[in-house]
């Protein structure tokens, strides 16, 4: 019979949170207090270490580049075993098509796309070796819906849904889960360049069902769904964390 009192609970689980900021630092601390020994990576060393120590005691952190695919397999055995990847590590360029230069795309795509790419395989093959673990990613809400600016990283984002998606398919015979989440506006560094502008931080804001943008702290509780048994069952999704965002269509309320 399921204790379902135990169901969220990750004590003995060792999680590895990469990109340690803004939604990491979050899901790092949530998986902690859920009882998951966690690690904290980042390409910021001070980043790391400060998630660890808010993490709590047995929290570590570590220095780790992703689009440094040689790294990642050295972290990968130097850690040993890993039951819950997580991973948030991403950038954006907001320019039109027409302005983009061809570094800034290498630069997006290298990083959203090619470096989840690559912690997949550094991550994903021990768990599929050891038949077990639970590998999370964020996605975005601009992986379904798209607007001026966001091309590149908005096919980013698509894209690293059908790596999820394959990864499943691939890896669920051997006991490996693989999903992603879908966050709508959230008040990061990423989304500095609109916070910084009333209009436009104010127009998100009314998109979402809930009037309002997200925090952080708000995508930890499906980060540790999906981390967790309550989600055996769970693989191949995309969880939209994006407060109604994608189920809404336009901002004008009809009178009937």
């Amino acid at each position: 019979m399921t204790d379902y009192t135990q169901m969220f609970r990750l004590d003995g689980r060792r999680a590895l949170v990469i990109g340690a900021g803004g939604i990491g630092r979050e899901a790092a601390r949530a998986l902690a207090a859920h009882g998951a020994s966690v690690t904290c990576a980042d390409k910021d060393p001070q980043v790391a270490t400060a998630t660890a120590a808010a993490a709590g005691e047995g929290a570590t952190g570590i220095e780790l580049d992703v689009t440094d695919h040689a790294s990642l397999t050295r972290t990968a055995d130097a850690l040993g075993p890993v039951d819950v990847l997580v991973l948030t590590a991403a950038t954006n360029v907001r320019k039109r098509i027409l302005d983009y230069s061809p570094e800034e795309f290498d630069r997006v795509v290298g990083l959203n796309l090619a470096g989840s790419f690559a912690v997949l395989r550094a991550f994903g093959g021990p768990m599929v070796a050891r038949g077990s673990g639970s590998v999370i990613t964020f996605s975005s809400i601009r992986g379904t819906v798209v607007e001026p600016g966001q091309s590149v990283y908005a096919a980013t984002k698509a894209g690293l849904v059908q790596l999820v998606r394959t990864a499943a398919a691939e890896w669920g015979p051997s006991g490996v889960r693989v999903n992603a989440i879908a966050p709508g506006v959230v008040e990061t560094p990423l989304t500095a360049q609109i916070k910084d502008n009333p209009e436009w931080y104010d127009a998100y804001a009314a998109k979402s069902a809930l009037g309002r943008w997200s925090s952080p702290s708000e995508l930890a509780g499906a980060v540790v769904y999906l981390a967790s048994d309550a989600s055996t069952f769970v693989t191949g999704s995309v969880l939209a964390v994006d407060g109604g965002w994608t189920a809404v269509d336009g901002r004008f309320t009809p009178p009937a």
